[in-house]
């Protein structure tokens, strides 16, 4: 839901200054001179002399007494929203706790770096992989994995990817009483220097 609403957002604001930029560019040329065509005339830019604002539009509403109060309202909006914005991006969605069967019918709250530090370590020793990170999303009844791997240059993708399955996330299911751990990897390349053959 993040991603989407930030490549909304994004999208967004990349169009508005998008025209923006294309009425100050195609307003700054003088095409009528040049290429015989007539802008319209609510076209805020007729020639490379005019301005966006005139100064009888800059000055129009000083003098009434909402005109102050809506434009300090409508900048806290957006001063609001940009704040909002940034904390989003820097909130995650980390899982602090999972809920297991204990067997009593109450059941029990593992905590969720626990399990984290139990994955990041076992897909690190895992044959090919020379670093890990694993982070629990989700509920605390339905938790989802997410690790990035570093790969070694002689590592398979299939074969690691099989082996997370089969092995580190077999046995992190299998411990934690659940059911089921969905797992998103991602695997990346780790650059090495040239070996030299002397």
């Amino acid at each position: 839901m993040r991603t989407t609403l930030n490549r909304v957002l994004l999208a967004l604001i990349g169009l508005i200054l998008l025209v923006v930029g294309l009425s100050v560019l195609v307003g700054s040329l003088d095409l009528q001179r040049h290429w015989d065509f007539t802008m319209p005339q609510w076209w805020p830019f007729t020639g490379p002399k005019d301005v966006l604002l005139a100064n009888h539009d800059r000055t129009r509403y000083r003098s009434d007494g909402w005109w102050w109060p809506v434009v300090i309202a409508v900048l806290a909006v957006l001063l609001l929203a940009g704040l909002w914005w940034l904390l989003a991006q820097a909130r995650t969605k980390r899982l602090r706790q999972i809920r297991i069967d204990s067997g009593d019918g109450q059941g029990a709250l593992l905590r969720g770096r626990a399990v984290e530090n139990v994955l990041r370590s076992e897909a690190g020793a895992y044959e090919g992989v020379e670093w890990s990170s694993a982070v629990l999303t989700g509920r605390r009844g339905t938790p989802e994995a997410r690790l990035v791997l570093g790969l070694a240059p002689h590592a398979t993708p299939q074969e690691v990817v099989t082996g997370l399955d089969t092995e580190v996330l077999e046995r992190a299911r299998n411990s934690a009483g659940l059911s089921e751990l969905p797992a998103e990897a991602r695997l990346r390349a780790v650059r090495h220097r040239a070996a030299r053959v002397s």
